[in-house]
């Protein structure tokens, strides 16, 4: 089954605010592999699982049309509200019944949502509606988040971050298991096209106020789940952990720019022409 989470309008309103999109690199990336697998055009894009949207623009500039899809209509409302490009529409609808004739997809994407959907049937609906030569990108990162600021000990900074990732670890859905990135491998092996890459330790590097990465750590869904729990409990290790940290920095602006390590891993597939 898919897990339904990340609904509420205040949630979806902290996705679109915090929560990262892959680097231009890595989208060059991605469309330089289907680029050499089908050429062109780039007619029809479609990201399952897209949230609030931050990674479905990032498509419009390269696709004749970009459709976004989510189970979440609090998701789909913000992203229509922050919604600007012309050629991008969003539906509401579960990743494994996608509303998109067979073999009428270029690229089918999903970021940072693959590991929430029934896989093995999200997994067969993509290769439905893939065109021959058509390309499928599931691309996520891991929590284990690296900061660095100037002048200061990256180590001991990045020691209260892994205290804050471990009290973190208890609230994981078990649906993720011990690894997120262990269910994309797995996929990775479990796809039968010939033609296909896996890349798991792509680093990139965002400057972000000390605030925004704390907002993007309580966004993840065991934060949330921690907060459904005990809001108490929540808030207080959130407000020690923000505090430890500037008092590492030796700041008192919770706005302060730190620079953010992420570790992306993605997969990347090509729809066999004869398949």
């Amino acid at each position: 089954m898919a897990y339904r989470l990340f609904e509420g309008k205040k949630h979806a309103s902290s996705y679109w605010k915090y929560r990262i999109s892959p680097s231009d690199d890595l989208i060059r990336q991605v469309l330089d592999f289907l680029e050499k697998r089908k050429g062109h055009p780039f007619e029809l894009a479609v990201d399952v699982g897209c949230g609030s949207g931050q990674g479905t623009v990032l498509l419009a500039k390269h696709f004749a049309s970009v459709v976004g899809t989510d189970v979440s209509p609090a998701q789909v409302e913000v992203a229509l509200e922050h919604a600007k490009e012309p050629n991008i529409t969003y539906r509401q609808c579960v990743a494994e019944e996608l509303p998109f004739a067979d073999s009428s997809v270029d690229l089918v994407t999903a970021m940072s949502a693959f590991h929430w959907f029934d896989r093995p049937r999200f997994l067969q609906e993509a290769h439905r509606v893939l065109k021959p030569n058509g390309c499928l990108a599931l691309l996520n990162y891991t929590i284990n988040m690296e900061l660095s600021y100037p002048d200061c000990c990256s180590h001991t900074l990045n020691q209260v971050c892994k205290e804050f990732y471990a009290a973190l670890q208890p609230y994981r859905s078990p649906h993720l298991g011990a690894s997120s990135m262990e269910l994309y491998r797995e996929a990775y092996e479990s796809i039968h096209y010939p033609d296909k890459d896996w890349q798991e330790c792509v680093w990139v590097k965002r400057p972000m106020p000390l605030s925004s990465y704390m907002g993007l750590m309580e966004s993840f869904s065991s934060y949330q789940a921690l907060l459904r729990e005990d809001p108490q409990k929540a808030t207080a290790l959130s407000q020690d952990i923000c505090q430890r940290l500037m008092s590492v920095m030796r700041v008192t602006s919770v706005e302060t720019e730190v620079t953010v390590a992420v570790q992306y891993f993605y997969l990347l597939a090509c729809k066999p022409k004869e398949a």
